[in-house]
């Protein structure tokens, strides 16, 4: 049985998602990016807002800006997942520059 172009996508950004690393993160543009559609930022939201399998680190996810972003409605939950990692936060929002994955330690794991 052959796979749809959406199920590749799929397929991908959970492959990109387990990768980040403990205490980084990646906006929804980065992922898409990553998984090979720049243009798909509010697609990778919509899968990781779907998804429910705990080897994928969603929590890690995080919207342009260093916004939090959704997490199914419970933004505080992210919150505390991303500071127990040690992701430096000011209010609502991550500071990017201390913490966003780099694409080479991405595509090295």
């Amino acid at each position: 049985m052959k796979r749809s172009p959406l199920d590749n996508f799929r397929a991908r950004v959970l492959h990109v998602v387990r990768r980040i690393p403990p205490g980084r993160v990646a906006t929804y543009g980065d992922v898409a990016a990553l998984a090979g559609k720049p243009r798909a930022a509010r697609a990778v939201g919509n899968i990781m807002r779907e998804c429910q399998r705990p080897d994928v680190p969603c929590h890690r996810v995080i919207a342009a800006g260093g916004r939090l972003g959704g997490y199914g409605g419970r933004e505080a939950l992210k919150r505390s997942l991303l500071a127990a990692e040690g992701v430096p936060m000011r209010g609502s929002r991550v500071l990017l520059e201390n913490c966003r994955v780099h694409v080479r330690l991405i595509e090295r794991r």
